[in-house]
């Protein structure tokens, strides 16, 4: 890497005036900001602000939402016991991330900013009808998050928080990756207190995660796994490369979300991840 000035911000007004400095980026746990620079997929910083010292961490609730700080690791989030009693799926989800030297550094925000191709959190968001709250405004996460680790940011704005409304039922299911165990597919699966479904599908499309609306049609008459089985994912415009062609990938969503909706229905934490077509986990 080249060099760069390292800021700790105090404060998040001084994180923001710092962050909004040509060439800044913010860093929190590091796990994918660092390992980018190194491989050098990121144009090299004039400068890092450190922010993990002054964002918020708190996982609360109200009005029956859960708001979590953008500051909050993933095994923070997996680990609160209010995530684990009133969304169990997004808990879950959180303890699955990486490995848990990642689930330790790795932050919230810091994976919402990133909005991996294969990030877990990109597609819970866009199925749990998510609230993404920056140091400027509050936006849906069907706003926040436009492309290839692109998101609404602008320089000198980071995430504060992120309120996860409550639901009826959901799950998530995630097909790893052989070699780097991330998702090559992930479908999360939600029904909200209206009885609106919500499918969300991470990992099949270049450009992130998405909502697959033909799934969710098919689901506003019932909210069972049978409903999908004459869905089709299309492979048009879905990745491909070493370990999955775009059909395969297809086959896979096809297969997860009835997966997911099935979890989402039974009891127990609602998260599952396979390999090779074998469960690994679940919990």
């Amino acid at each position: 890497m080249r060099e760069f000035v390292y800021h700790r911000a105090c404060s998040i007004d001084e994180a923001c005036r710092l962050g909004a400095e040509d060439g800044a980026a913010f860093l929190a746990g590091g796990q994918t900001l660092l390992r980018d620079l190194k491989r050098g997929r990121r144009g090299a910083p004039a400068s890092l602000v450190k922010i993990s010292g002054v964002v918020s961490r708190e996982i609360g609730v109200r009005d029956g939402a859960i708001t979590i700080g953008a500051g909050a690791t993933h095994a923070e989030v997996a680990g609160a016991e209010v995530v684990r009693e009133r969304l169990p799926a997004l808990a879950g989800l959180a303890g699955h991330v990486g490995d848990p030297a990642v689930r330790h550094r790795g932050t919230l925000g810091g994976a919402l900013a990133a909005n991996e191709p294969a990030g877990d959190y990109p597609a819970a968001c866009l199925a749990l009808a998510v609230t993404v709250h920056t140091t400027r405004r509050d936006v849906t996460a069907a706003e926040f998050f436009i492309g290839d680790r692109q998101t609404i940011l602008e320089p000198g704005e980071m995430v504060t928080a992120a309120t996860f409304p409550r639901v009826e039922r959901a799950a998530y299911v995630k097909f790893l990756n052989p070699a780097a165990r991330y998702a090559m597919v992930g479908v999360f699966a939600a029904l909200g207190v209206d009885g609106t479904p919500r499918v969300a599908v991470t990992g099949a499309r270049p450009d992130g995660a998405f909502r697959w609306r033909e799934a969710e049609a098919a689901l506003a008459g019932a909210f069972v796994a049978d409903r999908l089985r004459d869905v089709r994912l299309a492979s048009n415009d879905l990745a491909e490369d070493l370990f999955a062609d775009a059909a395969y990938r297809a086959h896979l969503g096809e297969v997860l979300a009835r997966r997911a909706v099935a979890l989402a229905n039974a009891p127990g934490s609602g998260v599952a991840v396979f390999s090779h077509g074998s469960p690994l986990r679940s919990g």
